[in-house]
């Protein structure tokens, strides 16, 4: 998910893929620990398409 996509959702459906994302990376954990899956890096991108959610979420949230 790209920063300009980010950017166009609002509060609601920030915390909703915020969920989702975070719901992702444990299935992807947990596959990973079970036996390597064939592209690692999908945590990594998980890991940080949380982040920015998170600090988009946090940005909207301060501009109150």
């Amino acid at each position: 998910m790209k920063n300009s996509e980010i950017a166009q959702l609002n509060k609601e459906e920030l915390i909703e893929k915020i969920g989702s994302e975070e719901e992702t990376l444990q299935k992807l954990r947990f596959a990973h620990a079970i036996s390597n899956i064939e592209n690692p890096m999908k945590l990594r991108q998980a890991r940080k398409t949380i982040a920015r959610l998170k600090t988009r979420l946090r940005q909207l949230e301060l501009a109150k």
